[in-house]
């Protein structure tokens, strides 16, 4: 029963759970503002599950850059292709959600979020304009901000290429 309730996350400075949250809440906002000045559609809530791992777990594997844009965009894709070929069917989507996880395992570019762009992509019907608005727009610009939050504030992120041996 205790590995159920055993925290393996390692604990977070005050500093670090503020960063975190501080980080992403500028960047939410100005998402937000530039939606609503430039009439773009920016805000997507699995965006809001990514600010979690970019701002609040920058060394992790699954918030770097790679895995964020493509992660999402894969996964957006499977469910955009998905909803074009069988809207509401729950078996279909359930099969683009479980392939969009294998695919983005196979290239290497796992983002969690990403299994919920696949689900809104596929449950709101859209078509593959929502690739481009809010998805990746959206990821890309996260990832610009957390870049740059994240350098201004001394963190590590993007995490440094490994030494080629």
């Amino acid at each position: 029963m205790r590995r159920f309730i055993i925290r393996h996350q390692p604990p977070a400075t005050v500093r670090n759970a503020l960063l975190g949250g501080g980080g992403a809440m500028l960047a939410v906002a100005a998402l937000g503002l530039t939606q609503d000045l430039a009439g773009l559609g920016l805000l997507f809530a699995p965006l809001g599950a990514t600010c979690v791992l970019v701002f609040g777990m920058p060394a992790s594997p699954l918030s770097q850059p790679a895995n964020v844009v493509l992660g999402h965009a894969l996964a957006g894709a499977f469910g955009v292709v998905a909803s074009i070929i069988m809207p509401d069917n729950i078996w279909l989507a359930g099969a683009a959600v479980g392939l969009a996880i294998a695919a983005m395992a196979m290239f290497r570019i796992t983002h969690p979020p990403a299994g919920a762009t696949t689900l809104v992509s596929y449950a709101s019907a859209q078509s593959a304009a929502f690739l481009a608005f809010p998805i990746l727009s959206g990821a890309v610009a996260l990832v610009l901000l957390a870049s740059l939050y994240h350098r201004l504030t001394g963190t590590c992120y993007p995490l440094r290429a490994p030494e080629r041996a």
